[in-house]
């Protein structure tokens, strides 16, 4: 039989806590469970059900020492919530770059006027900016990246324990901001085949317009260059999601290495 008092006891009850408290941080900030307008019900009972099946590995493999006081249990689980955010937003800068990269060449294409609400951001992009998001988010759970993330997750109470120790190292810092500056690069990376070409027609049509002055040349513009960015989309679809595929693997072996 079970001890009930063993089993709800202080000591085990504030690390449920803390689990629960990292996973949480990880719902937070993570792609596909913070980026989509999953109810918060669903996302707490599936963090808690997730700690629950972690709480006796976490138990049998942790030293934890009970805190003594509230701001001592308060500063265990800010340091926790901090850890699972780390992650998530670590793996959330691939989605962040993706949407940088497609607002580059959809602005080009003449369609910054075209905004329509994304989910995934809860702010205002273009419907293209919102397709390449789904096929990013499609590749991310093919993967079985969020299983990678889970996995990350669990790793890290082996070598982040829960306790008073601030793990946060310089060396983690500074792999935090440097995956933190890839959004660039991986902007540069989705927008430049499209946005090169597009960047070629304006200037071509920049010579029509002085050689044809008769010619309304912004009339001709705006339906070409919408056709021709639809155009380049259908056929870099599959390189980009193969980059993308690439990426998504890359980010997660350097998350896996960092926590």
């Amino acid at each position: 039989m079970f001890n009930l008092d063993v089993l709800f006891s202080v000591s085990n009850i504030i690390l449920f806590m803390a689990i629960f408290t990292r996973l949480s941080g990880l719902f937070a900030s993570a792609p596909l469970f913070s980026t989509y307008p999953i109810p918060t019900q669903i996302k707490v009972w599936l963090a808690a059900c997730i700690a629950f099946i972690l709480f006796p590995i976490v138990q049998y493999n942790t030293s934890f020492v009970v805190p003594n006081s509230v701001p001592a249990l308060t500063l265990i689980l800010f340091k926790e919530f901090l850890i699972g955010f780390a992650m998530g937003f670590c793996a959330n800068i691939l989605f962040v770059g993706i949407e940088l990269g497609v607002n580059m060449f959809a602005i080009q294409m003449g369609l910054s006027a075209d905004q329509a609400l994304n989910p995934t951001s809860g702010g205002n992009s273009p419907v293209i900016t919102q397709a390449f998001t789904y096929l990013a988010t499609m590749l991310f759970i093919i993967l079985g990246a969020h299983q990678w993330l889970f996995s990350a997750i669990y790793n890290s109470f082996k070598t982040m324990p829960i306790g008073y120790t601030f793990t946060f190292s310089p060396n983690l810092v500074g792999e935090i901001v440097s995956i933190s500056n890839e959004v660039f690069n991986i902007g540069l990376g989705i927008a430049l085949p499209i946005f090169g070409v597009l960047f070629i027609t304006d200037i071509l049509l920049g010579f029509t317009s002085k050689m044809m002055p008769q010619m309304n040349i912004f009339m001709v513009s705006l339906p070409l260059k919408i056709y021709l960015g639809l155009l380049l989309s259908l056929i870099f679809m599959r390189p980009m999601a193969e980059y993308i595929a690439v990426l998504i693997e890359q980010f997660l072996v350097n998350i896996a290495g960092m926590f």
